[in-house]
């Protein structure tokens, strides 16, 4: 079992940035990804990255503007997110899975979700 909780979400002017973090117990999972789901929309892939931190893949609507890390020794992914738009306001989730994925359908273990609110 894994279990996750993200935290940094809040209310931020458009241009501005959030850190979002992804604490993670349980069993460790190669690949941590981000999604997001804004209300009326489906689950979107937002970034994923692999266990050693060498890859990293990122929705084209995020490319450039935000960046997923993470730091196995503390069992956390990180997003960090810059330059934000009223269109990045969605709830954001962390996920973890044992194979590369895009896909929600991809993942085994969600967090609870956190609140972005990008103001115009």
């Amino acid at each position: 079992q894994v279990q996750l909780v993200e935290s940094g979400g809040g209310l931020v002017q458009a241009g501005g940035s959030l850190r979002l973090s992804c604490a993670a117990s349980g069993r460790t999972s190669s690949t941590m990804g981000w999604f997001r789901q804004a209300p009326g929309k489906e689950r979107e892939f937002v970034a994923r990255i692999n266990w050693s931190a060498t890859l990293t893949y990122y929705a084209d609507s995020v490319k450039g503007r935000f960046t997923i890390s993470r730091d196995n020794h503390r069992n956390t992914v990180y997003l960090q997110m810059m330059s934000l738009k009223p269109e990045d306001t969605a709830v954001y989730y962390c996920a973890a899975s044992n194979r590369p994925s895009n896909s929600p359908s991809g993942y085994n273990y969600w967090g609870q979700g956190t609140q972005v609110t990008v103001s115009s």
